[in-house]
């Protein structure tokens, strides 16, 4: 019995670890970062990283304890989440690829705005440390949906069965806000292993890809939603 349960606990461990990785991308998310907060020490880049870390920790814990209460009481479904999550994030990728093409600052420029402005730039950030940092562009709708599928999944046939599913999704949830932690608070040295160009042309890769992303969790939204009046 003993070694069920601890199956049973990295069953859902891999299952949610695996789910939210691709949807949280935590290096890519870190490049997205750069292209957003812009060139600010590298203790401005640890003090949010660790605020969005936090933030992570409490929206999956919020969703697994009582998102499907929530959505409930709100009367909001699931597809409605889908669409208007993934417009915003469509409109973040949007954003971020006008800005990668058309920024135009220089190092010099740019280094007398961090050293004249810190205590401005510090608080600036602080306050978009949760929107848009940690949601949309950290974890979105695509991890709502995820976190309700697999926390619903975790109901078991005992309550001891089911505390140890879902501790298995609540570790699986810390491990993400660990390696999103190390991928932002690096997120400078990361883009400094390659050359300027080519973090520009990652980036903007990058930000289309989130941009498609964004395109697609719309479309599975409007599919659920209008799947009743093509198939009636």
């Amino acid at each position: 019995m003993k070694y069920l349960n601890i199956f049973l606990l990295w069953k859902f461990f891999a299952l949610a670890f695996s789910a939210l990785l691709p949807l949280v991308n935590p290096l890519g998310s870190a490049l997205l970062i750069v292209g957003f907060v812009g060139p600010v020490p590298l203790h401005l880049y640890r003090t949010l990283a660790r605020r969005i870390a936090i933030n992570v920790l409490i929206f999956f814990g919020t969703i697994e304890l009582v998102g499907s209460a929530i959505l409930n009481f709100f009367g909001v479904s699931l597809p409605i989440v889908q669409v208007s999550g993934g417009l915003v994030i469509a409109a973040m990728g949007w954003s971020l690829l006008n800005q990668a093409s058309t920024s135009s600052s220089t190092d010099e420029q740019k280094s007398q705005v961090e050293e004249s402005d810190l205590q401005s730039i510090s608080t600036s950030l602080s306050e978009r440390s949760f929107y848009p940092f940690t949601f949309p562009l950290t974890v979105g709708p695509g991890c709502i949906v995820v976190t309700l599928t697999l926390s619903a999944q975790a109901t078991q046939d005992t309550l001891y069965r089911t505390l140890i599913a879902h501790s298995g999704i609540v570790l699986a949830t810390v491990s993400m806000a660990l390696l999103i932690y190390l991928a932002y608070a690096n997120a400078p040295r990361i883009t400094k292993v390659i050359s300027p160009s080519t973090a520009h042309g990652i980036l903007r890769v990058v930000a289309f890809f989130l941009f498609c992303i964004g395109v697609q969790i719309t479309w599975a939204g409007l599919t659920a939603l209008l799947q009743p009046f093509l198939h009636p």
